[in-house]
């Protein structure tokens, strides 16, 4: 696998405020396993065919990008995906893209209640569906497990040095602590949520170390998966000053989170900025089936 490009964005409020801006472009690496994604599947492949298992079964909601990337992977590597879906509701319902990509790669889609799905933790809701579905080697929602965070933490590499702050969206936090782990000292990383959790970070400092990195939770637009008009032209924009496409769910938010500190100068004049695009433009056609229904712009495909 070559190594993501990075390029250098060029905006006037980057400008103003003697800003440089790169984003990493992880979303150009492998076909449907985009970004983070790949980084996080990549030794829990390994480790699942070190483990003699033919099967992986894992949880997500029914735009899960994590899922998407799953069933891709099981056609690319020749094993079976299990998916446990969020909603049961949607067992009757047509299939977003989303999850029709994940059928259509030959993952079996095993739609559960609300209920059930908050049991995903469980060691006994855990054992029910192997005893279902037989042996497998079980991925928590996100994919975010140690073996992830190693995976993430390839992200960056000796050239990245020169950056001052690292930036990447956060969800479970396995992509935030595998850049924490490869910073260099003096070297800060941002995470900007995606979801709006008033633990979230909390939670995370019990187990990425340091004091090195922050995590904003001030751009989430509602909560995960949330979009609303402002974010919808923030993106379109974004793509035609650019060139380069953001997704709703995850990098839409940080990037504009950055711009928007930016604007409020809490960046020093000469700051130099990585921002790791982690993929999922994927999600774009179902989200813009929420944004027609509900009379709102669509974003750009």
């Amino acid at each position: 696998m070559s190594e993501a490009a990075t390029c250098e964005i060029d905006l006037p409020i980057l400008r103003e405020r003697d800003v440089r801006l790169w984003i990493r472009r992880e979303d150009e690496l492998f076909p449907g396993l985009s970004g983070n994604k790949y980084r996080k599947l990549k030794y829990n492949i390994r480790e699942m065919q070190r483990g003699g298992h033919q099967t992986l079964l894992t949880f997500g909601g029914a735009f899960s990008n994590h899922i998407h990337a799953v069933a891709a992977a099981g056609r690319q590597f020749g094993f079976r995906a299990i998916g446990v879906i969020r909603g049961d509701e949607l067992a009757v319902s047509p299939l977003n893209p989303t999850l029709a990509d994940a059928r259509d790669a030959g993952m079996h889609l095993h739609f559960v209640s609300r209920r059930d799905y908050a049991r995903r933790q469980s060691p006994e809701y855990l054992q029910e569906l192997l005893g279902q579905f037989g042996p497998a080697y079980l991925l928590p929602e996100g994919g975010t497990n140690p073996a992830a965070v190693r995976g993430c933490a390839e992200i960056l590499g000796e050239a990245d040095a020169g950056f001052d702050r690292v930036c990447c969206p956060v969800g479970t936090g396995g992509t935030l602590a595998g850049l924490a782990a490869a910073a260099v000292p003096g070297q800060q990383v941002r995470g900007y949520a995606s979801l709006k959790a008033s633990g979230l970070e909390a939670s995370l400092r019990d187990w990425i170390p340091g004091k090195h990195w922050t995590l904003s939770g001030e751009f989430h637009f509602g909560g995960y998966a949330r979009i609303d008009a402002r974010l919808v032209r923030f993106i379109n924009d974004f793509r035609t000053e650019t060139g380069v496409p953001l997704d709703p769910v995850y990098t839409g938010k940080m990037l504009y989170g950055i711009l928007e500190e930016t604007r409020r100068g809490q960046f020093q004049p000469g700051t130099r900025i990585l921002a790791i695009h982690t993929g999922g433009l994927q999600g774009i056609r179902g989200m813009n089936l929420k944004l027609g229904k509900k009379g709102l712009p669509l974003l750009q495909l």
